[in-house]
Parts: structure tokens; C-alpha cells; sequence
């Protein structure tokens, strides 16, 4: 498996496309999903690949401050998954934001532990990354929904 910085906007859209339409427990939400895809065009963006052509996750970063980054969407295909694919590309984005020394700070966005199972992996992943709870938004996407930010200190 390899990591690899992703630079062409097309190309970026269509890795993203390719993972986000594999995972719709997660990104069913079309009108969503596609501004994931629209957005991952000026985001930092990351793809591994098992055989070099094909893509089989991705992650994208976006600046939310002078100081923060956001890991703004990332997937990994449903038969990749706690093979440490995620923590693969979470780790080049993690080194590719050091070696730049502009944020200080990582943030992610996810439901709130607690609401539903697929989301609790979620959750669980991030803090085995290291991120800590930051604050929940009770409603800031809707109210079956409370977003909960985890932060990491890059410093």
C-alpha cells in the first residue's frame, strides 16, 4: 500500500467520488456527498492504493484558521477497513502538516459518540489518533445529529 499527495483537481474529485459513492452508511446523503467532491478540488488531499491504480481511501484537509487545519472528509472502501489504511493516511496528512509548520492545531468533525454504531467507530478511531474532545453542537447539523470537534495539538 502507498500514500500518495494528490495535486489535479480531477484526479482529487475522482478518487473521492470513486470512495464516498462505496460508503453509503456513511456519505448517503447525495447533496452532501457531492459537496465533499465539489470541495476536495482546493483541499489538501491524500489517496492510498493497494495496486497503484486504483484508489482504496483518501483524506482531505482544509484551513479553518490562520492557525487550524480541518481533516474535512475522509473514507477508506468497507473491505480496507482495520487493515490501517485511515491511520496510514492520517499519518502522511500528520507529517505533511509538521513539516509545513503553518497550523498549530487539527480538528474533525463526527457525530457524537453514543448516536450510532457505525459513528462510535468512527469515534474511536479518531481518539486512537490522538484527537481529544473539544465540544458538541447539539444541532449544528440537525438534532439526530450533534456534531462533536475533537482537536489536536500539532505543536
Amino acid at each position: 500500500m502507498i500514500v500518495r499527495q494528490l495535486t489535479d483537481g480531477t484526479v482529487k474529485q475522482e478518487a473521492v467520488r470513486k470512495i464516498l459513492e462505496a460508503l453509503p452508511d456513511w456519505f448517503g446523503i447525495e447533496e452532501a456527498r457531492e459537496e465533499y467532491i465539489k470541495n476536495s478540488v482546493e483541499e489538501l488531499c491524500f489517496a492510498a492504493y493497494e495496486d497503484n491504480e486504483e484508489p482504496i481511501g483518501f483524506l482531505c484537509l482544509k484551513e479553518t484558521g490562520k492557525d487550524t487545519a480541518e481533516l474535512s472528509v475522509m473514507g477508506v472502501l468497507s473491505e480496507y477497513h482495520r487493515m490501517g489504511i485511515g491511520s496510514a493516511l492520517f499519518n502522511s496528512a500528520k507529517e505533511f502538516l509538521l513539516k509545513q509548520k503553518r497550523y498549530s492545531f487539527l480538528q474533525v468533525k463526527t457525530v457524537q459518540m453514543g448516536k450510532y454504531e457505525e459513528y462510535d467507530r468512527t469515534n474511536r478511531f479518531y481518539q486512537s489518533l490522538g484527537f481529544k474532545e473539544f465540544e458538541v453542537f447539539p444541532t449544528l447539523w440537525d438534532e439526530c445529529n450533534p456534531c462533536q470537534i475533537y482537536v489536536m495539538s500539532l505543536e
